[in-house]
């Protein structure tokens, strides 16, 4: 055959294949783009589309808490005003009730038994705090403690001090992860590491995104409340502390131009913040640091503050310092726990618990003692006859009030 006729009978052939498998991908591309056509026209377009509530924009956040707290508008809608004021706003899980816990003294120094054996053990809280406590701490609203130590690499411990803590800036984290929306820092270990250990420790708190309450740069904030905006109501947390009794504490209390603590062993100043509280809020909560170490009873310090906080506004008093648990007693309707005990603070066997409340617009609705153990360096939930064995330890302490099998409180 010649050269020509060859080029002429490859040329008949390759435009007949070309057009073939032009046609066959065309089809195939239908197919396929009909298959995906079909599949997603059968899919909800709201699956691919829905947020989650940490994909909500920013602003529409805010426009829908301003929403759910019509009272409040012009306050949410200020955000100068928030900063200034220690307002923060939040959404509650249920819009039919707020629900805020409060837990005792907690420690993350590395140096001491129950962090010390934390870090032996793997590092994270969970094996310090037991998961099934750390699921009731998360399933408040808001859940408050005192944290009993500075975060500071910086200063040096209080000269003459018998115990000092610390702990390094990154264990905050800790906190983030049990849960905790804030904390009190008006205690008498706050300051353990000087005035350097003390500011950054506020600092630690604020690059968290954690408030705290009851210390602060200078007096004016160190006695300033922390607002929490939810469900159309405004609540107040005050903080303050007796500890140490006298005039010449170790931990300083804070001044006009000094950082410090909310010292309260005269309470003229503690009164007035929570007469101004209680003016400018729906339910003011006081979380204070008193008593006498391990002593069950109560001492005249308290007893003679309590009633005084009570009538310039108080709704809520919370106690701490004592190490170990205090009676739950009411004054004039108000509930008074005067002291939480350690939460997770050495490695001695001792209850504790946590004071879970409940509230709407109407005020308190319920008020329960969740029944806890620090023991082994570990704190575990409390069930069966553990836990019955201290709500009737609790009982016989707190004779104004009735305790159920729940540990819910009633007066």
């Amino acid at each position: 055959m010649s050269k020509q006729k060859r080029k002429k009978k490859q040329s008949n052939f390759i435009l007949p294949f070309c057009i073939t498998l032009t046609f066959v991908v065309l089809i195939g591309l239908f197919c396929v783009f009909s298959y995906l056509w079909i599949v997603t026209d059968a899919t909800p377009h709201h699956s691919n589309f829905q947020l989650t509530k940490e994909q909500i924009p920013e602003e529409e956040q805010v426009q829908e808490i301003i929403g759910q707290n019509e009272k409040y508008a012009d306050i949410l809608q200020d955000e100068e005003y928030m900063v200034d004021n220690n307002i923060y706003a939040k959404e509650a899980m249920s819009e039919d009730c707020i629900t805020i816990s409060f837990a005792g003294d907690i420690l993350f120094d590395p140096n001491y038994s129950v962090m010390a054996t934390l870090l032996q053990n793997g590092g994270h809280i969970s094996n310090g705090i037991m998961p099934e406590v750390i699921a009731e701490m998360q399933s408040a609203d808001i859940m408050m403690l005192n944290n009993e130590f500075p975060y500071t690499n910086r200063g040096t411990p209080t000269a003459g001090k018998q115990f000092t803590f610390r702990a390094a800036p990154a264990a905050v984290s800790n906190l983030q992860d049990l849960g905790v929306d804030i904390v009190s820092l008006a205690n008498n270990h706050a300051y353990d590491y000087g005035e350097e250990g003390f500011v950054d420790t506020l600092q630690t708190l604020q690059d968290a995104g954690i408030p705290y309450v009851g210390a602060g740069a200078n007096e004016e904030e160190a006695l300033k409340p922390v607002y929490y905006i939810m469900n159309n109501m405004k609540i107040a947390f005050v903080s303050a502390t007796q500890i140490e009794k006298g005039d010449y504490p170790d931990t300083k209390g804070a001044t006009a131009d000094s950082p410090g603590v909310f010292r309260c062993w005269n309470a003229e100043k503690l009164l007035q913040v929570v007469e101004e509280a209680e003016a400018n809020s729906d339910f003011v909560i006081v979380y204070i640091h008193w008593g006498t170490e391990n002593q069950k009873d109560t001492d005249w310090a308290q007893n003679e503050q309590a009633p005084q906080i009570v009538a310039a506004g108080a709704d809520l008093i919370i106690g701490d310092h004592p190490h170990i648990l205090q009676k739950i007693d009411v004054i004039d309707g108000v509930p008074i726990i005067y002291s939480l005990g350690n939460f997770w603070f050495n490695s001695k066997t001792i209850d504790t618990g946590i004071v879970k409340v409940t509230l709407d617009e109407e005020g308190l609705q319920r008020y329960q003692f969740i029944p806890c153990l620090q023991s082994g360096c570990k704190t575990t939930l409390l069930t069966g006859t553990e836990k019955e064995r201290v709500l009737n330890e609790m009982r016989a302490m707190s004779g104004n009030v009735q305790i159920d099998s729940e540990g819910y409180v009633t007066w």
